[in-house]
């Protein structure tokens, strides 16, 4: 089978969560055939791989958002559109699309109607007249204007991407990505699904609600757009996959379909940490990793902060950052900022290396971010016989404490940017080793039982094979209806 992999900022041009998954799907699916339609940033990326790319990856289609801001600056007189292609267009920026018929078909790959045509044409005014009646009657047309554009620009252009051959595609993200395998499905009728592995709507408007370059006046324009991505491949996709429960329970809150919804965990291969050793049982330093990159989503700083509180109670302690700390140097020299400012001694950037090198080391493992999906990197502790501790945060609660399922507790949950209580965890972990023993060995227990590599693999290949089953015959049973009449 070949299999269309859609994704967006990350394989293969970042480290770690998503790209980490994606790889791991690649290499252990040599039974399939795979293409990659990447979606990056900045075309300054092309070709700057961080993976290795597996053989059965037959093909790399690579999009840049940034190759599209040269637009023509003139009107364009060459779009026309229908009542209904207007009605879709609105309807997209109000954050209410649901079908995306008018807008596929008139941004499809043979297509007059250039997008940048299009948002320099008679008709995209008239839009903005209407939605600037309706919505932001004391707001200058101009920036309305202005804003919608820079917001349709990507968006819209990807649209015209061709449709690469596959049997089956697969995005792990709603937004452009989702987008994109929502475009395919329409024209092809092939199986689509999509794999969220944080909710993508909500981490767009948790962004946007931050950002400084959003002015408030439209802040809730970016995130409808958002949710109206979301929309589209929610409503095309055959399946929509989450990685735990309560992340079910959201994509159907934001409209996803709860008959598409299932849950499918990621999982780790525990055959990698079987010799790594128990905690040693013998006094020594209070060790503290942390297995992440250094990015501000992570909440490094608030990570040092609650070190520096820990370092007053414990002064052996030892905190190592293990994880690339070059993807955004103006956040990293904030974090080395934080460390003198805090004259916090003990703590390491260590950079890119390998996991099952450093947990041998290390008494236990900690993430302070602020925004996750199901952490690899808890898994791959929990795996080594290591107590774990998070931020309350995607599916940490349920990997450290379990859904019922009786094996008690692998560490601590704690509140997001708040040093004080993630310090006061990491001293309740940290005061006996039989404690950190005990919640180790249950960790260990819930990754064998639920989190396995083997169990999350199997179930995508079945998932696949059942789809394509359904749409082979869906296909059959269409040719036969064209025979008969």
């Amino acid at each position: 089978m070949r299999i269309c992999i859609l994704a967006e900022g990350c394989y293969p041009y970042v480290v770690g969560g998503v790209s980490t998954w994606i790889q791991m799907l690649l290499k252990r699916m040599p039974q399939h055939e795979f293409v990659i339609v990447a979606i990056g940033a900045e075309k300054k990326h092309r070709g700057a791989y961080q993976y290795e790319i597996p053989e059965n990856v037959v093909e790399i289609r690579e999009y840049f958002l940034d190759e599209y801001l040269i637009t023509p600056r003139k009107a364009s007189s060459k779009v026309r559109l229908t009542s209904q292609q207007r009605e879709a267009t609105l309807e997209f920026l109000r954050g209410n699309l649901r079908d995306w018929a008018s807008l596929f078909e008139l941004f499809q790959d043979d297509s007059e109607s250039l997008a940048n045509d299009f948002l320099m044409s008679r008709g995209f005014m008239d839009i903005v007249q209407r939605l600037s009646d309706e919505s932001y009657v004391h707001t200058p047309f101009k920036d309305l204007f202005w804003n919608l554009r820079s917001m349709l620009i990507p968006a819209l252009n990807l649209l015209r991407c061709p449709i690469p051959e596959a049997d089956l595609y697969h995005s792990v993200a709603t937004g452009y990505a989702g987008l994109l395998g929502a475009k395919f499905h329409y024209f092809t009728r092939k199986p689509y699904i999509v794999t969220e592995h944080g909710i993508y709507t909500r981490e767009r408007e948790e962004e946007i609600l931050k950002a400084a370059w959003v002015s408030p006046y439209f802040k809730q324009t970016w995130i409808a757009f958002f949710r109206s991505l979301s929309h589209a491949a929610y409503f095309q996709a055959d399946r929509i996959v989450s990685l735990f429960g309560g992340a079910r329970k959201l994509q159907i809150e934001l409209g996803a379909p709860p008959e598409k919804c299932l849950v499918i965990p990621n999982g780790t291969d525990i055959r990698r940490f079987a010799n790594v050793p128990l905690i040693p049982e013998e006094p020594h330093p209070l060790t503290i990793g942390t297995i992440t990159r250094v990015v501000p989503i992570k909440d490094i700083k608030t990570m040092i902060q609650s070190f520096a509180m820990v370092k007053q109670q414990r002064p052996d302690a030892r905190l190592y950052i293990i994880g690339p700390y070059d993807e955004d140097p103006e956040y990293y020299q904030e974090c080395c900022e934080t460390m003198q400012y805090q004259e916090c001694e003990g703590i390491h950037f260590v950079g890119r290396a390998k996991v099952e090198e450093w947990l041998p080391s290390l008494d236990m493992v900690i993430l302070t971010s602020i925004s996750e999906g199901q952490p690899f990197v808890l898994m791959e502790a929990m795996a080594a016989h290591r107590p774990v501790l998070a931020t309350n945060v995607g599916g940490c609660r349920e990997l450290i404490e379990g859904d019922n399922d009786g094996l008690g507790m692998a560490g601590k949950i704690v509140p997001i940017m708040s040093p004080a209580q993630i310090a006061a965890g990491i001293l309740e972990l940290g005061e006996r080793t039989c404690h950190m023993r005990e919640l180790a060995e249950n960790g260990y227990q819930r990754v064998v039982r639920f989190y396995q590599d083997v169990d999350f693999l199997r179930r995508y290949d079945a998932l696949y094979r059942s789809l394509r089953q359904v749409n082979s015959e869906e296909v059959a049973r269409q040719w036969l209806a064209s025979v008969l009449n």
